[in-house]
């Protein structure tokens, strides 16, 4: 099972689209399970940190023992799409839940940082939440494309 927790909703009504498509075509080959995580409000908090810490609590109520946590953050480490493929084999044959987290545009608490087996950037460039959620979505699509030897990736 591949598990997505994102913190934020998605509203707008083509990347919703987007990502339904998307866990559509997964379905034959993984159960996807998305959780959204309600963003905190900047202004109930005093500083950022207070802030991630409450979303940390939400989130890591999601994640359970034996799992494989890939955080998504701007810090982690780049990979091709074949390697990425790989972290996913790999997981998949141990017969392991992966987790993905995304975090809200304030990122993510070092807690949630730290459960992480893998810190994974798709760029050092910034995408809006909904988006990189469309994003996640087709590249674990390519990568499952990849181990099931389908077209899609060439």
């Amino acid at each position: 099972m591949i598990k997505i927790i994102s913190v934020g909703t998605i509203k707008e009504k083509y990347f919703l689209q987007a990502c339904e498509e998307y866990k559509k075509r997964l379905s034959r080959w993984v159960k996807v399970e998305e959780i959204e995580i309600k963003e905190e409000d900047e202004n109930k908090y005093f500083n950022i940190e207070t802030l991630l810490e409450k979303e940390a609590d939400k989130i890591l109520k999601h994640v359970k023992e034996g799992e494989f946590i890939i955080v998504c953050d701007i810090n982690g480490i780049e990979l091709s799409s074949e390697e990425f493929s790989e972290i996913l084999r790999k997981n998949i044959n141990s017969s392991k839940n992966i987790t993905f987290i995304i975090g809200s545009s304030n990122g993510l608490s070092n807690e949630v940082k730290r459960r992480a087996d893998l810190l994974l950037s798709f760029s050092k460039l910034t995408f809006p939440h909904q988006l990189f959620r469309v994003l996640l979505y087709e590249q674990i699509y390519r990568g499952l494309s990849i181990i099931y030897g389908t077209k899609y990736h060439k």
